[in-house]
Formats: structure tokens, sequence, C-alpha cells
């Protein structure tokens, strides 16, 4: 089964360009043009992984990604957000906010499929693994 991606921007260059370049790399992708949209097409979709924009208008990236994760059905799908902001901390943020990835545009093609394949990999290893000694007790 493909991996599906779900790119959530704004722009539509940037979301043409990027749908196209994951499609020849073999993945399935579904896009949204805002935070409310990805947000619906997140839990209707159920995608392996979301490229999540930060600058997306009236609901950030950050806004959307919380709301994605608040929501029981869709909290597991691993968010990547990408800015093209040289905003200092906008990787922090992006991390509080519930992305497991951050990464900056113009893109860097390798280095984002780089990140998508390793946010990929925790989730396929994670119901695998033994549960924590916390747990146990």
């Amino acid at each position: 089964m493909m991996t599906k991606i779900l790119i959530v921007e704004d722009n539509d260059m940037n979301r043409d360009m990027l749908a196209r370049r994951l499609q020849r790399h073999g993945f399935a992708v579904c896009v949204a043009v805002d935070g409310p949209t990805g947000i619906a097409m997140a839990s209707q979709q159920m995608p392996d992984l979301i490229l999540m924009d930060i600058s997306l208008g009236d609901m950030n990236g950050w806004e959307a990604t919380r709301l994605i994760k608040a929501n029981p059905y869709t909290a597991r799908i691993p968010v990547v957000a990408l800015t093209a902001q040289a905003h200092e901390n906008a990787r922090e943020i992006s991390l509080r906010a519930g992305c497991r990835e951050f990464d900056t545009m113009p893109v860097d093609m390798l280095r984002l499929l780089e990140k998508i394949r390793g946010c990929l990999a925790d989730t396929t290893e994670a119901p695998a693994s033994p549960p924590s000694h916390n747990a146990r007790q």
C-alpha cells in the first residue's frame, strides 16, 4: 500500500511543486489549502504523515497541529512543520505544538525525504516496542 501524505499549504506553487516531487518518490498525496481544511482532511483521509506549512493565514500551522493532536483519532499522525520563516524559535514552537519534525523552505528534497522516512519508521516501530518499565510497575 502506498504511503499517503497530506500537504497543508496555502501557496499554490509550493503545494503543487511539493505534491509532484513527493508523487515522483512514490507517495500518494492529498492537499489542503488552509488549516481548517487540513484538520478535516486529516480525519477523513487518515494520512500516514502530514506536511504542515506554518504560515497559513487565519489559522496558522501550529494551531492546526494542536487541534490534530488533540483529536484521539488523528493524534498519532506524525506532522512535519514546514516554514519559510527565519524565525529563530520556530522549530521549538513547532515541536511544542506537536510536530515530530521541522524543515525549512525552499525544501531540500533529500533532507525532507530523510525526515519523512524517519517519522514513518518511528510510527511503524512504536506499536511493536515493549512497554516501558513504568508501565510494568
